[in-house]
């Protein structure tokens, strides 16, 4: 089965469509998202409607989470938080909806699938070697994938071996078949990696390989739009520099 990976969308509608396009070319089995559809870009109704659409299984992230309400936005920070307080009052009832139905996890897949970790599927940024391992100690599947950090890595364990990772570039492919995993295919809507350009994998759980897919898309549109609906700044400036 060949998949498409996706994950922290965030609101930005310029990055899931080329996304969208680039993984349609694959010709992909089935699309999945590991959640925070929506926090950070400017245009939360668009990106679930897109979700709704195109993707077959979706995760909550912990952005989705205080849009609805369940987590406290004082656990944010102070761009997040306020763009998670405009986005409450922007989205439609029926995308509301949609993210209230949606779980942090889902364990009953091929691979383990989290929004954060398999030890914290909200809150847990593994970003570390020790986290990591600390994580495969956890995971019930052999292969598990996770989101939040909005970094494109994947870390490893052979039997007697130690946990190692790092992050992975465009056009990477490794073959899985073999040891331990925990994969992040990346962000859609922010990359952190110092790429700017949309990330997303395509998983193939026939031939136990990952590869990594950087794609360009409208930045200048998608800064733009936050900036038009006057949200932090910032938000719209890191979008050109991946960070």
């Amino acid at each position: 089965m060949r998949i498409a990976v996706l994950s922290d969308i965030h609101g930005n509608k310029q990055a899931l469509e080329a996304v969208l396009a680039d993984a349609a070319t694959t010709g992909p089995d089935a699309v999945w998202c590991l959640g925070d559809l929506v926090g950070y870009g400017a245009d939360p109704d668009a990106c679930v409607e897109l979700v709704r659409a195109h993707v077959g299984l979706c995760l909550v992230g912990n952005h989705d989470l205080a849009v609805r309400g369940d987590l406290p936005l004082a656990e944010f920070s102070r761009g997040a938080a306020l763009a998670a307080e405009w986005t409450r009052r922007r989205i439609s009832e029926e995308h509301l909806a949609y993210l209230a139905g949606l779980e942090p996890l889902d364990i009953g897949e091929a691979v383990g699938l989290f929004h954060a970790s398999p030890r914290d599927p909200v809150w847990e940024y593994v970003l570390s070697s020790l986290q990591a391992d600390l994580c495969l100690s956890t995971q019930r599947h052999r292969v598990c994938l996770v989101g939040h950090s909005h970094v494109a890595l994947a870390f490893s364990r052979a039997d007697g071996e130690p946990t190692t990772g790092q992050t992975r570039h465009g056009g990477t492919e490794l073959e899985i078949s073999r040891g331990e995993w925990l994969i992040n295919p990346g962000s859609v809507g922010q990359p952190r990696d110092g790429d700017p350009r949309a990330a997303w994998l395509l998983l193939d759980t026939d031939r136990w390989t990952a590869s990594w897919r950087r794609v360009d898309y409208d930045i200048g549109a998608a800064a733009a739009a936050i900036r038009a609906a006057k949200l932090p700044d910032s938000l719209a400036e890191r979008l050109r520099h991946g960070q």
